[in-house]
């Protein structure tokens, strides 16, 4: 009995080990066995032991090698590295700095070249003619456009007519977007817009404001966003025929067929002071960025520059006939246009022009006789600092001119063919586009009437020449 129970438990011991040796017919392993057994177990206990340990011995190589170039290799590598980094850090620097410098430095000469009326960009030459399809056409008032104006970021463009409203017009999609009715005459103390001829406009560079101008005497200022009346500007005793704001400020100037200018204060809504001078009818002002404003004064046949700060006046004298519209090339030069179908070219230098086309605009009259008086120079237009100008008549084009370096020769580029009175023209101020008000009828009379023209607002998309 108590040999039974020995040869369990070696039994049980050698099922532990998923061994399962020989037994005698007792049921005990033979000693030959067991001893086998034993020297077996500890071969496969050593072979693991080594195999453990030349692992551990391997890992031990490898980290001890990974420490090594950690410590050596690997820092001189990321030494270098960091001192390429600083190098090229260095010099990207020094690049952008030079680069800002030269930017700043052509700045400041453009600027000051500017402002002393000398600079000129000779772009004329890069214009290519326009077709109808760079042609949109805007149509929404009754009667004849009489000035227009384009919003500084060139998405809005603003009409007005004789039928006393002023239209917003989307630049882009041709789209009406808003109207500022007109009143009936009588109805100025009750009606926010205008109760006559609407025959100005003008915005403030940076778009924050718009005036308009008309025959019922007084400057509306509106909010160009949501066309909302902000202000009513009197002082005036006949229409106003002409409106500017100097750039870069709210400095706004007005002109009248009283003969007088004024000088308004938008930000505080406030009178500053009149100027006199011209003995007839203002028919035209233009503003840029000195505290100056340029005047073209109808039939008495003299422009005047406004000398603000120095409280002075440059006259200059032209053909007999009269002046009817006026515009800034640059500080130092200007172009005018007449009723004897002339264009000229003027400097601050010269007391008469440096340059005159006679016959600016040919064509006949009603009964098809050629007479240089009959189609008035009605409106010009200067892309500022450039060497392109626009004219305007009712010979059914608008002209485009190119002047030379000194000023001294006009040329004709091209003609866009438009039907009907150019009562206005502006460019924007990157000169891709030119805004033209049309009518049937001159924004200042009834003298003569075209029936097949189409009342509205222009915008001519001008391309440049492929390189």
């Amino acid at each position: 009995m108590p040999f039974f129970i020995k040869s369990k438990r070696k039994q049980s011991k050698s099922k532990t080990k998923n061994q399962r040796p020989q037994v005698s017919l007792s049921g005990e392993p033979s000693k030959r066995k067991r001893k086998k057994l034993r020297l077996q177990n500890e071969e496969i206990e050593s072979e693991s032991e080594i195999e453990s340990d030349d692992g551990n011995r391997k890992a031990d190589v490898v980290t001890s090698s990974d420490e090594e170039e950690t410590a050596q290799e690997k820092k001189l590598r990321l030494a270098k590295e960091y001192l390429s980094n600083l190098e090229q850090e260095e010099a990207d620097k020094r690049e952008e700095d030079e680069i800002h410098r030269d930017i700043i430095s052509h700045r400041l000469k453009q600027d000051l070249l500017e402002q002393s009326g000398k600079l000129q960009k000779l772009v004329a030459d890069e214009y290519e003619e326009p077709s109808l399809d760079d042609l949109i056409v805007l149509r929404g008032h009754q009667l004849s456009v009489t000035c227009t104006v384009i919003s500084p970021d060139k998405r809005h463009v603003f009409s007005g007519s004789k039928d006393c409203s002023i239209i917003k017009w989307d630049a882009v999609g041709g789209r009406r977007l808003h109207t500022i009715q007109g009143g009936r005459k009588g109805t100025e103390d009750t009606h926010t817009g205008h109760t006559d001829h609407v025959l100005c406009l003008a915005m403030s560079s940076d778009g924050k404001f718009l005036a308009s101008g008309g025959r019922n005497k007084f400057v509306l200022l509106w909010n160009p966003d949501t066309c909302q009346l902000l202000h009513k500007f009197t002082g005036h005793r006949d229409a106003i025929s002409g409106l500017a704001f100097r750039i870069g400020s709210h400095q706004l100037f007005s002109a009248s067929h009283d003969r007088s200018v004024k000088i308004w204060n938008v930000d505080e809504l406030a009178y500053i002071e009149t100027l006199f001078g011209h003995s007839d009818a203002i028919t035209g002002i233009d503003s840029l960025f000195r505290d100056r404003a340029i005047t073209s004064g109808g039939r008495d046949a003299s422009i005047r520059i406004w000398k603000v700060v120095e409280e002075s006046q440059l006259v200059f004298n032209g053909d007999p006939g009269s002046i009817d519209c006026i515009a800034f090339i640059n500080e130092s030069n200007f172009v005018s246009g007449s009723d004897n179908n002339s264009l000229s070219v003027w400097s601050l230098m010269k007391k008469k022009p440096l340059v005159t086309v006679r016959n600016a605009h040919q064509g006949h009259d009603q009964n098809g006789n050629s007479s240089p008086r009959t189609n008035w120079i009605t409106a010009v237009a200067a892309l500022h600092n450039t060497d392109l100008l626009a004219s305007g008549s009712k010979d059914g084009c608008i002209k485009l001119w190119k002047t030379s370096k000194n000023y001294t020769v006009l040329q004709p580029l091209f003609s866009i063919p438009m039907v009907g009175f150019v009562n206005s023209l502006v460019f924007s101020v990157d000169g891709q586009t030119l805004v033209a008000g049309i009518g049937q009828e001159h924004k200042l009379g009834r003298w003569w009437r075209i029936k097949e023209a189409k009342n509205g607002t222009r915008i001519i998309k001008l391309k440049k020449k492929e390189a």
